[in-house]
Protein backbone atom coordinates (compact mmCIF):
# COMPACT_ATOMS: atom_id res chain seq x y z
CA UNK A 1 0.00 0.00 0.00
CA UNK A 2 1.12 3.87 -0.73
CA UNK A 3 2.50 5.96 1.93
CA UNK A 4 -0.54 7.99 2.27
CA UNK A 5 -2.54 5.79 4.07
CA UNK A 6 -0.59 6.67 7.45
CA UNK A 7 -2.28 9.39 9.44
CA UNK A 8 0.28 11.49 11.66
CA UNK A 9 -0.40 9.57 14.21
CA UNK A 10 0.47 6.28 13.04
CA UNK A 11 3.56 8.15 11.59
CA UNK A 12 4.83 9.47 14.53
CA UNK A 13 4.39 5.90 16.34
CA UNK A 14 6.27 4.42 13.28
CA UNK A 15 9.10 6.75 13.64
CA UNK A 16 9.20 6.10 17.33
CA UNK A 17 8.96 2.05 17.01
CA UNK A 18 11.98 2.27 14.68
CA UNK A 19 14.04 4.63 16.49
CA UNK A 20 13.53 2.27 19.82
CA UNK A 21 14.47 -0.54 17.59
CA UNK A 22 17.22 1.39 15.93
CA UNK A 23 18.59 2.06 19.69
CA UNK A 24 18.21 -1.00 21.84
CA UNK A 25 17.77 -4.20 18.80
CA UNK A 26 15.02 -5.33 21.10
CA UNK A 27 10.73 -5.40 20.12
CA UNK A 28 9.23 -2.53 21.04
CA UNK A 29 5.80 -2.84 23.26
CA UNK A 30 2.97 -0.33 23.54
CA UNK A 31 4.27 0.95 27.18
CA UNK A 32 7.46 1.72 25.76
CA UNK A 33 5.98 3.76 22.82
CA UNK A 34 3.48 5.56 25.64
CA UNK A 35 6.27 7.36 27.42
CA UNK A 36 8.28 7.82 24.37
CA UNK A 37 6.41 9.89 22.39
CA UNK A 38 4.76 13.63 23.10
CA UNK A 39 1.12 12.09 21.67
CA UNK A 40 -0.33 11.62 25.07
CA UNK A 41 -2.22 8.26 24.51
CA UNK A 42 -3.25 5.48 26.06
CA UNK A 43 -1.11 2.32 25.86
CA UNK A 44 -4.53 0.52 24.91
CA UNK A 45 -4.76 3.17 21.97
CA UNK A 46 -1.35 2.52 20.92
CA UNK A 47 -1.88 -1.10 20.81
CA UNK A 48 -4.90 -0.82 18.22
CA UNK A 49 -2.38 1.76 16.25
CA UNK A 50 0.29 -0.79 16.15
CA UNK A 51 -2.24 -3.33 15.14
CA UNK A 52 -3.07 -1.29 12.24
CA UNK A 53 0.55 -0.76 11.24
CA UNK A 54 1.24 -4.76 11.65
CA UNK A 55 -2.22 -5.45 8.87
CA UNK A 56 -0.39 -2.39 6.69
CA UNK A 57 3.05 -4.30 6.56
CA UNK A 58 5.10 -1.38 8.43
CA UNK A 59 5.82 -4.28 11.58
CA UNK A 60 6.23 -7.22 12.44
CA UNK A 61 5.77 -9.55 15.61
CA UNK A 62 8.45 -11.57 16.78
CA UNK A 63 6.83 -15.07 17.48
CA UNK A 64 9.18 -14.94 21.21
CA UNK A 65 7.65 -11.24 21.96
CA UNK A 66 4.67 -9.30 22.35
CA UNK A 67 6.66 -5.87 20.75
CA UNK A 68 6.94 -5.30 17.17
CA UNK A 69 9.81 -4.88 15.43
CA UNK A 70 10.06 -2.83 11.49
CA UNK A 71 9.53 -4.57 8.18
CA UNK A 72 11.44 -3.71 5.62
CA UNK A 73 8.40 -2.07 4.50
CA UNK A 74 8.87 0.38 7.92
CA UNK A 75 11.88 0.55 7.04
CA UNK A 76 11.80 1.80 3.43
CA UNK A 77 8.83 4.62 4.55
CA UNK A 78 11.17 5.69 7.39
CA UNK A 79 14.45 6.00 5.17
CA UNK A 80 12.44 7.51 2.14
CA UNK A 81 10.87 10.36 5.00
CA UNK A 82 14.01 10.95 6.10
CA UNK A 83 15.98 11.57 3.55
CA UNK A 84 13.07 13.70 2.11
CA UNK A 85 12.98 15.65 5.19
CA UNK A 86 16.92 16.47 5.29
CA UNK A 87 16.98 17.37 1.64
CA UNK A 88 13.92 20.21 2.27
CA UNK A 89 15.50 21.68 5.14
CA UNK A 90 19.02 21.91 3.65
CA UNK A 91 17.33 22.98 0.76
CA UNK A 92 15.00 25.67 2.58
CA UNK A 93 18.62 26.52 4.18
CA UNK A 94 20.32 27.37 1.34
CA UNK A 95 17.45 29.35 0.27
CA UNK A 96 16.97 31.49 3.38
CA UNK A 97 21.08 31.77 2.70
CA UNK A 98 21.37 32.98 -0.05
CA UNK A 99 18.42 35.65 0.68
CA UNK A 100 20.17 36.26 3.91
CA UNK A 101 23.37 36.98 1.95
CA UNK A 102 22.04 39.50 -0.40
CA UNK A 103 20.07 41.60 2.66
CA UNK A 104 23.44 41.66 4.39
CA UNK A 105 24.97 42.87 1.61
CA UNK A 106 22.88 45.83 1.24
CA UNK A 107 22.81 46.15 5.04
CA UNK A 108 26.76 46.03 5.34
CA UNK A 109 27.12 48.52 2.75
CA UNK A 110 24.66 50.65 4.21
CA UNK A 111 26.44 50.39 7.54
CA UNK A 112 30.12 51.67 5.93
CA UNK A 113 28.70 54.57 4.01
CA UNK A 114 26.53 56.06 7.93
CA UNK A 115 29.77 55.50 9.00
CA UNK A 116 32.08 57.55 6.29
CA UNK A 117 29.31 60.19 6.75
CA UNK A 118 28.97 60.72 10.82
CA UNK A 119 32.74 60.39 10.89
CA UNK A 120 34.37 61.97 7.59
CA UNK A 121 36.30 59.35 7.55
CA UNK A 122 37.37 56.32 5.61
CA UNK A 123 35.23 53.04 7.06
CA UNK A 124 35.31 49.73 6.22
CA UNK A 125 32.91 46.98 7.42
CA UNK A 126 33.18 42.55 6.94
CA UNK A 127 30.71 40.50 6.26
CA UNK A 128 29.90 37.45 8.96
CA UNK A 129 32.24 34.75 9.08
CA UNK A 130 32.39 31.57 11.21
CA UNK A 131 34.26 31.72 14.30
CA UNK A 132 33.70 28.46 16.11
CA UNK A 133 33.72 25.65 13.51
CA UNK A 134 31.12 23.38 15.41
CA UNK A 135 29.29 20.77 12.89
CA UNK A 136 26.20 21.50 13.18
CA UNK A 137 24.97 18.50 10.82
CA UNK A 138 25.71 16.79 7.77
CA UNK A 139 23.93 15.15 4.76
CA UNK A 140 24.52 12.86 2.43
CA UNK A 141 21.85 12.16 -0.41
CA UNK A 142 22.41 10.60 -4.02
CA UNK A 143 22.46 12.48 -7.06
CA UNK A 144 22.96 9.78 -9.34
CA UNK A 145 24.40 6.23 -9.08
CA UNK A 146 28.12 7.28 -9.08
CA UNK A 147 27.69 10.53 -7.20
CA UNK A 148 26.34 11.45 -3.61
CA UNK A 149 25.89 15.37 -2.89
CA UNK A 150 27.39 16.12 1.05
CA UNK A 151 25.93 18.66 2.51
CA UNK A 152 28.06 19.98 5.51
CA UNK A 153 26.24 22.71 8.10
CA UNK A 154 28.33 24.74 10.35
CA UNK A 155 27.35 26.66 13.56
CA UNK A 156 25.51 29.61 12.26
CA UNK A 157 24.22 27.40 8.94
CA UNK A 158 27.48 28.12 7.19
CA UNK A 159 26.35 25.82 4.27
CA UNK A 160 29.14 23.67 2.08
CA UNK A 161 28.33 21.53 -0.22
CA UNK A 162 30.66 18.81 -2.32
CA UNK A 163 30.04 16.17 -4.65
CA UNK A 164 31.81 12.56 -3.93
CA UNK A 165 32.35 10.23 -6.73
CA UNK A 166 31.36 6.86 -5.63
CA UNK A 167 31.85 3.60 -8.06
CA UNK A 168 28.68 1.57 -7.07
CA UNK A 169 25.35 3.38 -6.14
CA UNK A 170 24.59 3.19 -2.40
CA UNK A 171 21.20 2.24 -1.31
CA UNK A 172 19.13 3.97 0.98
CA UNK A 173 19.59 2.10 4.00
CA UNK A 174 23.49 2.46 2.98
CA UNK A 175 23.46 6.29 3.16
CA UNK A 176 20.92 6.19 6.19
CA UNK A 177 23.45 4.26 7.97
CA UNK A 178 26.03 6.85 6.97
CA UNK A 179 24.19 9.46 7.73
CA UNK A 180 23.88 8.34 11.21
CA UNK A 181 27.50 7.55 11.52
CA UNK A 182 28.06 10.79 10.61
CA UNK A 183 26.09 12.83 12.38
CA UNK A 184 26.57 10.72 15.52
CA UNK A 185 30.14 11.06 15.75
CA UNK A 186 30.72 14.20 14.54
CA UNK A 187 27.68 16.73 15.88
CA UNK A 188 29.08 19.36 18.18
CA UNK A 189 32.51 19.45 17.34
CA UNK A 190 34.89 21.56 16.37
CA UNK A 191 37.28 21.36 13.91
CA UNK A 192 39.96 21.00 16.00
CA UNK A 193 38.09 18.22 18.13
CA UNK A 194 38.13 16.07 14.86
CA UNK A 195 41.26 14.23 15.87
CA UNK A 196 42.73 10.99 14.18
CA UNK A 197 41.15 8.87 16.86
CA UNK A 198 37.53 10.23 15.68
CA UNK A 199 39.30 9.94 12.28
CA UNK A 200 39.73 6.35 12.62
CA UNK A 201 36.78 5.31 14.39
CA UNK A 202 34.52 7.02 11.51
CA UNK A 203 36.47 4.91 8.80
CA UNK A 204 36.82 1.86 10.58
CA UNK A 205 32.73 1.50 11.41
CA UNK A 206 32.30 2.72 7.43
CA UNK A 207 34.39 -0.33 6.37
CA UNK A 208 34.15 -0.68 2.17
CA UNK A 209 32.61 3.27 2.47
CA UNK A 210 36.03 5.40 4.27
CA UNK A 211 36.33 7.00 1.64
CA UNK A 212 33.45 8.94 1.74
CA UNK A 213 33.87 9.73 5.16
CA UNK A 214 37.20 10.85 4.39
CA UNK A 215 35.68 13.15 1.74
CA UNK A 216 33.29 14.89 4.31
CA UNK A 217 36.13 15.13 6.81
CA UNK A 218 37.48 17.28 3.97
CA UNK A 219 34.26 19.35 3.42
CA UNK A 220 34.54 20.07 7.16
CA UNK A 221 38.27 21.04 6.99
CA UNK A 222 37.85 23.36 4.24
CA UNK A 223 35.55 25.74 6.09
CA UNK A 224 38.06 27.44 8.18
CA UNK A 225 40.25 28.58 4.68
CA UNK A 226 36.81 30.92 4.02
CA UNK A 227 38.30 33.63 5.23
CA UNK A 228 40.35 33.99 2.12
CA UNK A 229 36.90 34.73 0.47
CA UNK A 230 35.88 37.57 3.55
CA UNK A 231 33.90 40.24 2.06
CA UNK A 232 34.96 43.65 2.81
CA UNK A 233 32.40 46.87 2.13
CA UNK A 234 34.35 50.35 2.17
CA UNK A 235 33.25 53.97 1.99
CA UNK A 236 34.39 57.00 2.52
CA UNK A 237 38.15 56.28 1.35
CA UNK A 238 38.71 60.13 -0.19
CA UNK A 239 38.07 61.46 2.83
CA UNK A 240 41.96 61.02 3.76
CA UNK A 241 42.56 63.74 1.32
CA UNK A 242 41.16 66.68 4.11
CA UNK A 243 43.81 65.53 6.17
CA UNK A 244 47.33 67.40 4.92
CA UNK A 245 49.28 65.06 7.21
CA UNK A 246 47.71 62.08 4.98
CA UNK A 247 46.91 64.01 1.46
CA UNK A 248 50.69 63.71 0.35
CA UNK A 249 50.16 61.84 -3.11
CA UNK A 250 52.40 58.76 -2.17
CA UNK A 251 50.86 57.99 1.03
CA UNK A 252 47.28 58.90 -0.27
CA UNK A 253 47.69 56.82 -3.34
CA UNK A 254 49.12 53.93 -0.68
CA UNK A 255 46.00 53.94 1.37
CA UNK A 256 43.49 54.27 -1.87
CA UNK A 257 44.74 51.14 -3.01
CA UNK A 258 44.69 49.85 0.05
CA UNK A 259 40.69 50.48 -0.02
CA UNK A 260 40.23 49.19 -3.69
CA UNK A 261 42.21 46.32 -3.14
CA UNK A 262 40.83 45.10 0.08
CA UNK A 263 43.37 41.96 0.46
CA UNK A 264 45.53 44.02 2.94
CA UNK A 265 42.32 44.52 5.09
CA UNK A 266 41.24 41.17 5.64
CA UNK A 267 44.29 40.74 7.67
CA UNK A 268 43.35 43.87 10.17
CA UNK A 269 39.86 42.68 10.25
CA UNK A 270 40.47 39.37 11.61
CA UNK A 271 43.55 40.78 13.68
CA UNK A 272 42.67 38.64 17.12
CA UNK A 273 44.17 41.76 19.11
CA UNK A 274 43.42 43.22 22.64
CA UNK A 275 40.11 45.11 22.77
CA UNK A 276 38.72 46.62 25.99
CA UNK A 277 35.78 45.62 27.68
CA UNK A 278 33.33 47.28 25.02
CA UNK A 279 34.60 44.52 22.19
CA UNK A 280 36.58 47.94 20.74
CA UNK A 281 39.91 48.07 19.43
CA UNK A 282 42.33 50.98 18.60
CA UNK A 283 45.60 51.01 16.70
CA UNK A 284 47.75 54.35 16.46
CA UNK A 285 50.39 54.37 13.59
CA UNK A 286 53.37 51.71 14.05
CA UNK A 287 50.55 49.75 15.62
CA UNK A 288 48.62 49.02 12.57
CA UNK A 289 49.45 45.81 10.72
CA UNK A 290 48.68 47.29 7.53
CA UNK A 291 52.27 49.15 6.36
CA UNK A 292 50.49 51.63 4.75
CA UNK A 293 48.36 52.74 7.73
CA UNK A 294 51.54 53.58 9.63
CA UNK A 295 50.26 57.48 9.54
CA UNK A 296 46.64 56.64 10.73
CA UNK A 297 44.99 55.38 13.43
CA UNK A 298 42.45 52.69 13.32
CA UNK A 299 39.41 51.70 15.40
CA UNK A 300 37.74 48.56 15.28
CA UNK A 301 34.49 46.67 16.66
CA UNK A 302 33.02 43.43 16.21
CA UNK A 303 29.42 42.43 15.46
CA UNK A 304 27.88 39.32 16.41
CA UNK A 305 25.35 37.32 14.41
CA UNK A 306 24.88 34.53 17.13
CA UNK A 307 26.42 30.78 16.96
CA UNK A 308 30.09 32.08 16.16
CA UNK A 309 29.48 34.00 13.72
CA UNK A 310 31.20 37.36 13.80
CA UNK A 311 32.39 40.58 11.70
CA UNK A 312 34.01 43.87 12.58
CA UNK A 313 33.47 47.34 11.94
CA UNK A 314 36.28 49.25 11.26
CA UNK A 315 37.48 53.42 10.73
CA UNK A 316 40.72 54.98 9.74
CA UNK A 317 41.45 58.28 9.65
CA UNK A 318 44.63 60.26 10.99
CA UNK A 319 46.12 60.24 14.29
CA UNK A 320 44.39 63.40 15.47
CA UNK A 321 41.05 61.67 14.67
CA UNK A 322 37.90 62.85 16.73
CA UNK A 323 38.16 59.59 18.86
CA UNK A 324 35.26 60.22 21.41
CA UNK A 325 33.28 60.77 18.18
CA UNK A 326 34.77 57.80 16.33
CA UNK A 327 33.99 55.53 19.92
CA UNK A 328 30.45 56.76 19.79
CA UNK A 329 29.83 56.05 16.29
CA UNK A 330 31.59 52.47 16.39
CA UNK A 331 29.57 51.61 19.35
CA UNK A 332 26.28 52.81 18.39
CA UNK A 333 26.79 51.28 15.28
CA UNK A 334 27.81 48.13 16.48
CA UNK A 335 24.87 47.50 18.70
CA UNK A 336 22.26 48.59 15.96
CA UNK A 337 23.81 45.87 13.84
CA UNK A 338 24.13 43.30 16.31
CA UNK A 339 20.26 43.81 17.16
CA UNK A 340 19.41 44.27 13.13
CA UNK A 341 21.03 41.03 12.85
CA UNK A 342 19.53 38.94 15.55
CA UNK A 343 16.11 40.43 14.88
CA UNK A 344 16.63 38.84 11.18
CA UNK A 345 17.79 35.33 12.50
CA UNK A 346 15.29 35.28 15.13
CA UNK A 347 12.60 35.44 12.16
CA UNK A 348 14.16 32.06 10.21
Amino acid sequence: MADIELDERKVKILNAIIKNYLETGEPVGSRTISKYTDLNLSSATIRNEMSDLEELGYIVQPHTSAGRIPSDKGYRFYVNNLIAAKDKEVSDMQEWMIEKTEKMESLLKNVAKMLATNTQYATLVSAPSVVSNKVKFVQLSAVDEHQVLSVVVMDGNIVKNKIIQVEKPLDNETMLKLNMLLNTNLNGLTVDQINLAVISRLKEQAGIHDEIISQVLDTVAETITEDDDLQVYTSGATNIFKYPELADSKKASELLTTFEEKQSLVELLTDNGKTDETGIQVYIGEETPIATMKDCSIVTATYELGDGVKGTIGIVGPKRMDYENVVNNIKSLKGQLDKILKDEDSKT
